[in-house]
């Protein structure tokens, strides 16, 4: 059984599919990311993955859910790439319009944000995957390549951990 002509034909298929998938991939990306040149920067390195991939004697099948995958590992990678993600100064805040309680949770937020920056990074990884891209458990745990069981283990230590490091309220006793 010889791979050559299906070597040959992945990459037409993927070229045929990408019109198709394209929007897919990109709205993936967007929803998760919120940021339009970081879902545009993610789609390219994962048709430039697909295609690489394609490229291959024995290519995988040239699909939809199969480039959500590549599209799922490329998002995993962006996350272990980002560090430094939670060590970014906070801009400076506009004026609230709001009550005062919206400062509060304001500064909840920054308190939060400087408590993940603290943690060790899969703690961090796994933590924004879940609270703040709203992925589930089984994603989460395909995203960073652990089991779903290995991934709810590690949920419980990140939020443990987590908080730990949080001070406690002021006029709270411990």
């Amino acid at each position: 059984m010889s791979a050559e002509p299906n070597g040959t034909d992945a990459p037409r298929e993927l070229l045929a599919l990408y019109d198709e998938s394209l929007p897919v991939v990109y709205g993936y990306f967007v929803r998760r990311c919120g940021d339009r040149g970081t879902a545009e920067d993610l789609t390219s390195e994962t048709f430039l993955a697909a295609m690489d991939a394609a490229r291959k004697a024995a290519p995988p099948p040239m699909t939809v859910p199969w480039l959500l995958g590549v599209a799922r590992h490329k998002l995993a990678d962006h996350y272990r790439r980002r560090h430094d993600r939670f060590t970014t100064p906070v801009a400076e805040l506009p004026e609230p319009v709001e009550p005062p309680d919206d400062w509060d949770a304001e500064l909840d937020r920054i308190v939060a944000e400087s408590v993940l920056a603290k943690l060790p990074e899969q703690h961090r990884t796994v933590l924004a995957l879940r609270y703040m891209d709203d992925c589930s458990v089984p994603e989460c745990a395909e995203l960073i390549g652990r089991t779903v069981h290995a991934t709810e283990a590690l949920l419980v230590r990140a939020r443990k951990a987590f908080r730990a490091h949080y001070p406690e309220p002021e006029g709270r006793q411990s």
